[in-house]
């Protein structure tokens, strides 16, 4: 054991590696250092044990592998291939170069943020996108937080804290993250009121439930499932009118954040902030990065009274967004003045907008990549999704191209998948019924290549026993 010991390579000796001088060029002495000293000690304990020490190579591999631990991007670019269009595993709504190329002038520098170029005095952040928002809406006002689960707390902290909020008992859901609806009033300091059934709520109760302690009639829309076969809800303007008869607010957390249903997309049945608003909501809340299209926001809008309360509440600045989701957000939502902005210009829709003649098109030319390099593959009939908690009972009829085992081992799909995402741009495919499948739904024409490359180099180091 004590020899094996004396062979432990010391910190001085591994700061003379070229492989460890090159990590040192590049991230500096401080960090390379400390990540020799965390791993010898971890060499040490391995020889107490009765292990021998690891060769000089393995130790510098287990240094580097600490450096990129601690020093190297984990947020990486994916290429999305799984058919969901706002997957929320992958941050939703894609922005596209285009957003970022109109954008660029106001991040890269300094910008009037929260500096009225009228006057010369110190301005207001929400003026420059209020109005916009305003007009698509036609919401009285408008103010924005950093999400929508934001918006909710802020809006039951603002109206109703150490006071009732009646809402039925069929939308208590969960929004992504595992953040429940009564979780967020009961951190707001509001007092919640089921009235109701899971699968049945009558405008009778919510009238019955109504105390001198109520203050706010709130609904909450169900995004991410859906209730079928003996059910019954309430509507908009059924539960706007009571909640004015009883001299109340009524809340709308519509969540999913349509702000109108452009034409030729299957929207249908999703509910939009614009009917919300004139169908007698005091407010109205929903995401910036879902149907919206959008980066990631909460979006309150309603009466002008009630939303300048929202801007003047205390918790407002600690929820506040900055000036990147300032200007995304402008720039996104002014694509909704003109249609063919709006299907051309934001990933979401144009990805939406898509016919079945277009995806074919895409999955023949992933499938003619594969077969320039032998790679075995068909295209299958697949089905996409929008996703991000939104119309999870909607199925749109898509492509996709599934390799095919060639070499008899029942793993193949697995060993494949769980490799392509271990690279430096991973790449999520669909493990269905023990294939691999690259849904065309949800990819951009560049990306084709690259699933190409990818699957390639990984088959061509299995060929050679890499």
């Amino acid at each position: 054991m004590k020899e094996e010991l004396k062979k432990i390579p010391g910190v001085d000796k591994l700061l003379l590696d070229h492989e460890i001088i090159k990590l040192k060029e590049k991230y500096g002495v401080e960090l390379v250092t400390f990540a020799i000293r965390q791993i010898l000690p971890k060499i040490r304990d391995k020889i107490l044990k009765g292990k021998k020490v690891d060769k000089i190579n393995d130790i510098i591999l287990q240094v580097k592998d600490l450096i990129y631990l601690i020093a190297g991007s984990s947020l990486k670019p994916v290429i999305n291939a799984t058919g969901i269009i706002l997957h929320t595993n992958l941050g939703r709504a894609p922005l596209g170069r285009m957003i970022l190329n109109e954008i660029e002038p106001v991040i890269t520098g300094y910008s009037n943020l929260e500096f009225n170029l009228k006057n010369g005095t110190r301005g207001q952040r929400n003026a420059h996108i209020s109005e916009l928002i305003k007009f698509i809406t036609k919401a009285e006002d408008a103010v924005v937080v950093n999400n929508n689960a934001a918006a909710v707390m802020l809006c039951l902290k603002t109206f109703a804290e150490n006071n009732e909020v009646i809402i039925s008992r069929g939308e208590l859901i969960e929004i992504g993250g595992s953040f429940r609806i009564p979780e967020i009033m009961k951190a707001s300091g509001a007092k919640m009121v089921e009235v109701g059934t899971t699968n049945r709520t009558r405008l009778s109760d919510y009238e019955e439930a109504i105390t001198k302690n109520t203050k706010i009639i709130f609904k909450a829309h169900k995004s991410n499932y859906q209730i079928s076969g003996f059910t019954e809800e309430v509507g908009l303007e059924k539960l706007s009118k009571l909640a004015r008869k009883h001299n109340l607010l009524f809340i709308y957390d519509i969540g999913s954040g349509l702000l109108r249903r452009p034409e030729k997309l299957p929207l249908e049945r999703e509910p939009d902030v614009l009917s919300s608003i004139k169908s007698g909501a005091d407010i109205v809340m929903f995401s910036g990065d879902k149907l919206l299209g959008g980066p990631q926001a909460g979006i309150i809008v309603g009466r002008k009274e009630l939303i300048r309360k929202i801007a003047k509440a205390p918790l407002m600045r600690t929820l506040r967004v900055g000036k990147f989701t300032i200007s995304a957000l402008s720039t996104v939502i002014s694509y909704y003045l003109k249609e063919e902005k709006l299907l051309n210009n934001l990933p979401m829709f144009m990805l939406l907008n898509r016919n079945k003649n277009e995806l074919e098109k895409l999955a023949e030319k992933l499938l003619q990549e594969f077969k320039k390099n032998n790679i075995k593959a068909e295209i299958v009939d697949s089905f996409a999704q929008v996703g991000g908690g939104t119309l999870p009972d909607l199925k749109i009829d898509s492509y996709a191209v599934k390799l095919i085992n060639s070499n008899k081992d029942e793993k193949f799909a697995e060993k494949l998948f769980k490799k392509l995402l271990q690279l430096e741009q991973p790449v999520l495919g669909i493990l269905r019924e023990g294939n691999l499948l690259f849904d065309v739904h949800s990819i951009f024409e560049e990306d084709i290549q690259i699933i190409y490359e990818a699957v390639d180099m990984i088959l061509s180091k299995e060929r050679k026993g890499e």
